[in-house]
C-alpha cells in the first residue's frame, strides 16, 4: 500500500464538465478552493468534450474518416475561440496529430495500436483547450501527459484487443514516482483520463469509462488524500434517480458496496475505478459539477457497515449462455472444458447457475461482446460439447447490501414481483453482497419503482439510517416533500393526559375523518360513497361519514347487525354488502335487511338457485390483475380469492337469466394503498365496457384503496387528478352511477396508537425499546411489513436521537412495530410512544394473545 503524500487531492471532471466555457470556470473554482482550504496541490483529470469519443470510435471503425476528422476540428476550433484563445497556437499541434492520423496509411488496415492512438485525441485536445484557458484566467495551472505516468499492463489470458483497447494500469508506484510527479512546477496539473502508455511504448486506452479509472490509478500511485470524481448527479443512488425519483442518496458506503453498486448497474461511477483506491486505502467521493455545495456520496474503508439493502440497480443487454448436456452428470473436467472456451474467446464471465444437466452463465455487454462476432464463434465452438443456448437480450436486476442471506425472509413480495415475470437465472453472491435476478429486458421495464417502494416498506432498505442514507432525488431536485403538520402535534398535552387514563390506547380525530370524506364527496363525478366499515367501525367515526353523507359498505353479518345498532334510522339504500365466501345464513339476513347484496361467485347462483331467485344483485368482477402495497392486499389476479374471473362472466349472465336475478350493479376492488389516480379511471372504463352488454346494470362500483403517506417522504394521495380522471371517463360513460368505497382513506390519518415505554435494552449493537402492546394491538406490521411513523411523544421536541427498534411484550420473533427509528437517545421506561397513521386495521385487527387486554379507544372532536 502506498504510503499517504503531504499533498495531492485528485479532480475527475466528464465531458459534459469539460464542454462549456462556464464548466471550466466551474473546473478552476473547485480546484483552486481545495488548493487553497486544504493546502494541497490539485491534480485535475478530465475527459473528452462530450460526443467526441463517439465520433472517434467511428473513425476508428473507418467510418466517413474524412468527413468526421473535418468536423472534430472546426468544433475544436471553435470552442477554443468561445474560449478566447488562439486556435493555431493552442491546438494546432493537436489537431495536425488528429488530421494526420486520418491520411496515416495504417488507416487503411485499422490495426489495434492505431485505433488507440485515435481514441487518444479526445482527452488530450480537450486537456490542452482545459489548460490554457484556466492558465489565461490567472489560476496556476499546467499541463502534463497522463501516458507519462500511466503504464499499461499486460493480464493472463487478454486478447490482443483487450491488451490495447481496454488497458489496466500499473497500481504500485516505482520508487520516486511521487517525487518525480511533484517536481512539476505549476501547483495545479491537469492531465487526460482513458490514456496511458503501452508496453511497447506507443499508446493504449482504458476502454469505456476508463477516465474514471485514470483518476483512481494516479490518486493510488500518489497516494492522495482523495480522489473526487465529479459527475451530473450529486453521487450514487440507491436506484438509478432518472427512473426511480424517490431513490435515495447513499451518503457513505464502504469499497466493497460501492463496487458491488457499480458493477451491477450504476453508471455514476466506473466498476473498475474504485479496486485502486481500494488497494491504496485512498477515499473517494462522488459529487456534483452543478450542485458543488452537495455532500456525495464518500467511499472509503472507515464507512459503517449497516446492514440491509443499499441498492437495486439494472444492467441491459446482458446476454445469458445456456449450456446442457446429459453427459455432464458427474463427468470430471466439464466446467473447466466450458470455461477453456470463454477464456479463448476473451470473454469473462458474470454469473453462474447449474444444474445436474445445465450451466447457464451471463456476460456483461463488453465491447469486445457487442463490436465483434465473438458470440458466434463461441457458440460454435461449445457446441462440440454441449447444447447451447443464447437468450438475449436480457436484464439483471440486482439487490445490492450486507447481509443478503439474512434479509431473505424479509423480501417475500420482491421474490412475489420475480414470480409474475420469466426468471432465467437467479444468483446469490458468494460474498453475501448482492441477490441477482435476470429477466426478460421487456419484462423490466417499470420494474425498479415497485421494487425500490417495496424494499423501503418492508423495512429491508434502511432509509432512516442517516449515516448511509441522504434525501431523495426528488427532493434534491425539488425540495423536501411539504406535508402538512399531523393534527396530533397540536393535541400533544391533550393525548398526554389520555395517556394518563391507561395505555395502549386508540386515539380518533373525527375532523381528520370529516376532512377525507369531504375531499372525496368533492368529485362531481361519483354518485354515491360507502365507507368501508371494516377499517374502522367505531360508532363515533360512523356518525360522523353517514352525516357527511357517505353509506356504509359491510362484509358480515356481525358488520350489519353493528351498523344497525349503531344507526337504528340509516336507510338500507345506504348500506351495502360485500361478502367474501360467507355462509348462505348471511346473504339470508343481508337480503331481509334490505341492503344491496353482492355476489362475486358463479357458484352461489348453482349451489342456492332458490336464494337468487327473482333478486336483484351487484356482481363483483376480478380484472385479472391486482394493484396495491402489499401482495395481502392485493385482492385480484388468479391469487386472489376475490371476484368472478371474467372468463366465466358469460355463463355467470346465462344463469342469472335462467333464474330471473337482475345485476344492477357491477363492482371491482383491485387492492389497497394505490398511488397511481387514475387507476380508478381504468377500473370504470374496463366494467362499463362490460356493463353494456348485460343490460340492466345501473351502477359501477370501482371500490377503494387510495393510497395513504405513511412513510415520511411519501406524498398525499393526489385528489386532483383523481377527480379529473373520473371526470374523464364518466364523460364517456354518462349512464351508469359511479360508487367508491374507501376505508383506510377516511380513518387511517385519524388515528394514533398510544403506548408506554417499558424497557430500553441493547442487544449485539442492535437498541430496542419496549413497549406495552405490539403486534396484539397493531397488527399490520407483522402481517403487511408495514411502515408507520412512531414518535417519543414525552420528548417530541429532543433533538438529540438515535436508532431503535420498536417491539411488543408478544412472544413472536415478528414482534416489531419498526426497526431503525429516529427516537430520543433520553427514552426512557414510562415514555409515551406515538404509533401514528394507525387509525385503518389498528384496533379491529387487535386480539388478546398472550392474554393481553385490547386496547382502550378515545375520540377527539
Amino acid at each position: 500500500m502506498v504510503a499517504q503524500a503531504a499533498g495531492w487531492v485528485v479532480l475527475k471532471f466528464g465531458g459534459t464538465s469539460v464542454s462549456q466555457r462556464g464548466r471550466w470556470d466551474t473546473i478552476g473554482r473547485i480546484a483552486a478552493k481545495r488548493a487553497q482550504e486544504e493546502q494541497c496541490r490539485v491534480l485535475v483529470v478530465v475527459s473528452a468534450l462530450s460526443g467526441v469519443t463517439n465520433e472517434l470510435q467511428a473513425i476508428a471503425n473507418g467510418d466517413d474518416v474524412g468527413g468526421r476528422v473535418h468536423a472534430l476540428v472546426q468544433r475544436h476550433e471553435g470552442f477554443c475561440r468561445e474560449l478566447g484563445l488562439d486556435p493555431a497556437s493552442v491546438l494546432g499541434e493537436r489537431l495536425g496529430a488528429l488530421q494526420g492520423l486520418a491520411s496515416d496509411p495504417r488507416a487503411a488496415s485499422r490495426p489495434l495500436d492505431w485505433q488507440a492512438e485515435v481514441l487518444a485525441q479526445g482527452e488530450l485536445l480537450s486537456s490542452t483547450l482545459g489548460a490554457h484557458y484556466l492558465h489565461a484566467s490567472g489560476l496556476d495551472f499546467g499541463w502534463c501527459d497522463a501516458r507519462d505516468w500511466l503504464q499499461a499492463v499486460a493480464l493472463p489470458n487478454q486478447s490482443a484487443w483487450a491488451g490495447r483497447l481496454a488497458v489496466n494500469c500499473n497500481r504500485e508506484a516505482a520508487p520516486g514516482f511521487v517525487e518525480r510527479f511533484a517536481a512539476q512546477p505549476a501547483r495545479m496539473l491537469l492531465t487526460q483520463g482513458f490514456i496511458a502508455r503501452h508496453e511497447d511504448g506507443g499508446t493504449a486506452v482504458l476502454g469505456r469509462g476508463g477516465s474514471d479509472t485514470s483518476a483512481a490509478c494516479l490518486g493510488a500511485l500518489l497516494g492522495a488524500r482523495r480522489v473526487e470524481i465529479w459527475t451530473d448527479v450529486p453521487g450514487m443512488f440507491s436506484a438509478n434517480p432518472r427512473e426511480v425519483p424517490d431513490a435515495r442518496l447513499l451518503a457513505r458506503l464502504d469499497y466493497a458496496e460501492a463496487q458491488e453498486i457499480a458493477t451491477t448497474g450504476a453508471k455514476v461511477l466506473h466498476p473498475r475505478s474504485i479496486g485502486p483506491c481500494r488497494h491504496a486505502g485512498v477515499p473517494m467521493a462522488i459529487l456534483d459539477t452543478a450542485r458543488p455545495d452537495l455532500p456525495g456520496t464518500r467511499i472509503d474503508s472507515s464507512a459503517a457497515t449497516v446492514p440491509g439493502v443499499k441498492a437495486i440497480s439494472r444492467r441491459d443487454g446482458v446476454v445469458l449462455v445456456s449450456m446442457e448436456s446429459i453427459g455432464m452428470w458427474q463427468q470430471v473436467g466439464f466446467l473447466a472444458d466450458i470455461f477453456e472456451r470463454f477464456r479463448r474467446h476473451g470473454l469473462s464471465v458474470d454469473l453462474i447457475g447449474s444444474s445436474e444437466t445445465n450451466v447457464t452463465i451471463s456476460l456483461d455487454p463488453s465491447e469486445n461482446l457487442v463490436t465483434t462476432n465473438v458470440l458466434e464463434a463461441l457458440a460454435a465452438d461449445l457446441g462440440e460439447i454441449c447444447r447451447v443456448k443464447v437468450i438475449v437480450p436480457c436484464a439483471a436486476i440486482t439487490l445490492v447490501g450486507r447481509g443478503m442471506r439474512s434479509l431473505l425472509h424479509r423480501l417475500s413480495d420482491i421474490w412475489a414481483a420475480f414470480g409474475r415475470e420469466r426468471v432465467h437465472l437467479i444468483s446469490q453472491s458468494s460474498n453475501d453482497l448482492n441477490l441477482t435476478f435476470v429477466i426478460d429486458e421487456a419484462d423490466a421495464d417499470g420494474l425498479l419503482p415497485l421494487l425500490h417502494a417495496e424494499l423501503i416498506r418492508g423495512g429491508a432498505m434502511p432509509v432512516l439510517d442517516a449515516s448511509v442514507f441522504g434525501p431523495s432525488w426528488k427532493e434534491i431536485t425539488f425540495g423536501p416533500v411539504q406535508r402538512p403538520q399531523p393534527w396530533w402535534v397540536g393535541r400533544r398535552e391533550r393525548l398526554l393526559e389520555m395517556a394518563g387514563a391507561g395505555t395502549p390506547r386508540y386515539v380518533y380525530d373525527l375532523a381528520t375523518v370529516r376532512e377525507r370524506a369531504r375531499g372525496l364527496l368533492a368529485s362531481d363525478a361519483v354518485d354515491r360513497c360507502f365507507f368501508a366499515i371494516k377499517a374502522n367501525p367505531h360508532p363515533a367515526i360512523l356518525h360522523a361519514v353517514t352525516t357527511e353523507g357517505f353509506g356504509l359498505e359491510c362484509v358480515s353479518r356481525g358488520e350489519l347487525d353493528h351498523v344497525f345498532g349503531v344507526l337504528p334510522e340509516l336507510s338500507p339504500q345506504r348500506v351495502l354488502f360485500t361478502p367474501s365466501f360467507a355462509p348462505r345464513g348471511e346473504y339470508e339476513h343481508a337480503f331481509d335487511r334490505g341492503v344491496a347484496v353482492t355476489i362475486d361467485n358463479l357458484e352461489a347462483l348453482q349451489r342456492w338457485p332458490e336464494l337468487f331467485r327473482g333478486r336483484t344483485v351487484w356482481l363483483r368482477l376480478d380484472l385479472g390483475r391486482g394493484e396495491g402495497h402489499h401482495e395481502k392486499v392485493k385482492t385480484g389476479g388468479a391469487a386472489a380469492k376475490f371476484g368472478l374471473p371474467l372468463a366465466k362472466f358469460d355463463a355467470f349472465l346465462a344463469l342469472a337469466r335462467s333464474l330471473d336475478v337482475r345485476i344492477s350493479g357491477l363492482h371491482a376492488h383491485l387492492g389497497s394503498g394505490i398511488d397511481d389516480p387514475l387507476h380508478w379511471r381504468e377500473v370504470y372504463a374496463n366494467l362499463a365496457g362490460l356493463a353494456d352488454a348485460v343490460g340492466t346494470v345501473e351502477t359501477i362500483d370501482i371500490g377503494g384503496g387510495l393510497g395513504v403517506p405513511y412513510t415520511p417522504d411519501a406524498q398525499h394521495f393526489d385528489l386532483v387528478a383523481w377527480r379529473n380522471g373520473l371526470d374523464e371517463i364518466k364523460a364517456a360513460y354518462p349512464r351508469y352511477g359511479l360508487v367508491i368505497e374507501p376505508g383506510r382513506y377516511l380513518v387511517a390519518e385519524s388515528g394514533v396508537l398510544l403506548l408506554s415505554a417499558t424497557q430500553v435494552v441493547e442487544k449485539d449493537g442492535i437498541v430496542r425499546v419496549g413497549a406495552n402492546a405490539g403486534m396484539n394491538a397493531l397488527m399490520r406490521p407483522a402481517v403487511y411489513e408495514a411502515w408507520h411513523g412512531i414518535h417519543n411523544l414525552s420528548r417530541l421536541d429532543d433533538a438529540d436521537t438515535a436508532a431503535f427498534d420498536v417491539v411488543g411484550p408478544i412472544c413472536e420473533t415478528g414482534d416489531v412495530l419498526g426497526r431503525n427509528r429516529l427516537l430520543p437517545t433520553a427514552t426512557a421506561e414510562g415514555d409515551i410512544l406515538l404509533v401514528a397513521d394507525a387509525g385503518a386495521y389498528g384496533m379491529v385487527m387487535a386480539n388478546t394473545y398472550n392474554l393481553r387486554a385490547l386496547p382502550a379507544e378515545d375520540i377527539i372532536e
